[in-house]
């Protein structure tokens, strides 16, 4: 199908390119551009595709990287916390080297967080398909390209062949219209998102986030918006390229350079959605009411503006939303009406593929500068990347972070989730800059709170969940 044609959705351009097959109504055998492994699914991947005496069919196509279950402390080897990590640590290593994938290993200036390392590295471009077995595959939408999460076996299939079969999602554009309010963030927009329209609002849809606010994200923050949209239970999320992407892509090591540079910049500019395009379900938001957001319960639905209180579950009509409001209240130590703000904090965690980016830490950097983080709360802050850290140290974040307190890290996944390795305490209340905030996610018994790196500085200054706008007063509501 010509991308001239009328009418397409950006998402419905880079499925035509990609179909190789139409299987049914809506499954169609879709070719795969990347596939990005990491050491606690990939690992078994490729072990998986030499026990069935297969190979991966073209490893220039294929990354890898250790972030997952490695330790983020300095002078870190392959013994992890985690028991047996090594062993997925080095069953990894030897697999990827096997098949002759690069591999963005331990000690590797390039390696870092998988969802990180693909935009950075520019191994994601405007409207290629890229998979890996994580759920937050979909950040790479904010370049453009078109990622989802898998699972091993698939990977497997994507390995060997380039291809899966994909059922055809729905389309539906998000549009945040207006301007965001000085202090607020991607990560404030995304949430406000999914409270509005629940956890499940994008199932069964790929999301085209777009709109006047979205325009004027710089690429980092598209990643952020792009990284939750699978907490709106969406098959993916993405965003038009623009000369911002073009930017930021240009140079990055696995972008095209010369002549090649130039014609894919031209292909790129074609992948966007037609002005007559028409989407199969609309959203609108105006992103100027959009305050800093933090969530109060178990699940990304669970949030409301830093100044609001908890909601009270009597007022849900919904009986199993009530129950589900009911024990989340449980497990979180709150009350219907307890307010928000001020409520006392012991973890502040800075981190993950959603906001552990060079401009993630210049945000919280700004508000630590000559503060020191509240007495009794334990505070991390780790990079996304290995050059995410060496960028920041160039900048001398690291001592801005380390005089605040603050314990500054190695990149990798960390305490964004729990895997038998290193957690908070049971009954801690932690503000965390991650994705993902059910029971026991971040430590069995610990209660997250999810919200900005400005937000979760903010607290560990004030020892409390605090509005970061009161600690900048040029973004003072």
């Amino acid at each position: 199908m010509s991308l001239a044609a009328s009418g397409l959705t950006l998402f419905e351009k880079i499925w035509a390119e990609h179909l190789v097959n139409q299987r049914s109504d809506r499954a169609g055998l879709i070719a795969i551009d990347r596939v990005f492994l990491h050491e606690r699914t990939g690992g078994l991947a490729l072990l998986g595709l030499e026990q069935a005496r297969r190979k991966v069919r073209d490893p220039a196509r294929v990354f890898c990287t250790i972030d997952h279950i490695v330790d983020t402390f300095p002078g870190r080897g392959d013994q992890t916390r985690m028991p047996g990590g090594c062993e997925f640590i080095t069953s990894t290593r030897d697999a990827a080297k096997r098949a002759g994938l690069r591999l963005f290993d331990i000690g590797d200036p390039d390696q870092g967080i998988v969802h990180v390392v693909s935009p950075e590295q520019g191994i994601a471009l405007p409207g290629l398909t890229l998979v890996c077995p994580d759920s937050h595959t979909g950040t790479v939408g904010g370049l453009g390209a078109l990622g989802w999460g898998i699972g091993s076996s698939e990977a497997e299939h994507a390995l060997a062949t380039g291809t899966l079969v994909v059922d055809k999602p729905k389309t539906l554009r998000v549009s945040f219209e207006g301007s965001l309010a000085p202090g607020v963030t991607a990560k404030d927009m995304i949430l406000a998102l999914i409270g509005a329209h629940t956890a499940s609002g994008g199932v069964g849809y790929v999301l085209e986030f777009a709109g006047r606010a979205v325009r004027e994200l710089d690429i980092e923050a598209r990643l952020t918006l792009c990284n939750m949209a699978v907490e709106f239970g969406a098959f993916s999320g993405l965003i038009a390229p623009d000369d911002k992407t073009f930017d930021y892509l240009h140079g990055r090591p696995f972008a095209p350079e010369g002549v090649a540079w130039d014609r894919a910049v031209a292909h790129w500019r074609g992948l966007v959605s037609d002005s007559n395009a028409t989407f199969d379900r609309e959203i609108s938001i105006d992103a100027s009411r959009i305050s800093p957001r933090i969530t109060w319960g178990t699940s990304p639905q669970h949030v409301a503006g830093i100044d609001e209180r908890v909601p009270d579950p009597a007022a849900e009509s919904d009986p199993r939303r009530r129950q589900a409001m009911e024990q989340a209240l449980k497990y979180m130590d709150l009350s219907p009406g307890d307010s928000l703000s001020g409520l006392p904090i012991d973890g502040a965690f800075i981190g993950s593929c959603t906001n552990a980016r060079l401009s993630d830490l210049r945000a919280a950097a700004k508000l630590l500068r000559g503060r020191r983080v509240a007495q009794g709360v334990r505070a991390i802050c780790v990079p996304g990347s290995s050059r995410v850290k060496a960028a920041a140290e160039a900048e001398g974040l690291h001592q801005v972070f380390i005089e605040a307190g603050f314990q500054w890290r190695e990149s990798g996944c960390s305490m964004c989730f729990f895997a038998g390795g290193e957690s908070f305490g049971a009954g801690e209340r932690v503000v965390t800059s991650t994705n993902r905030n059910f029971e026991n996610r971040q430590g069995p018994g610990t209660r997250s709170h999810l919200a900005s790196p400005a937000t979760v500085a903010a607290s560990a200054v004030a020892g409390c969940i605090t509005d970061p706008r009161r600690l900048d007063p040029g973004t003072q509501p």
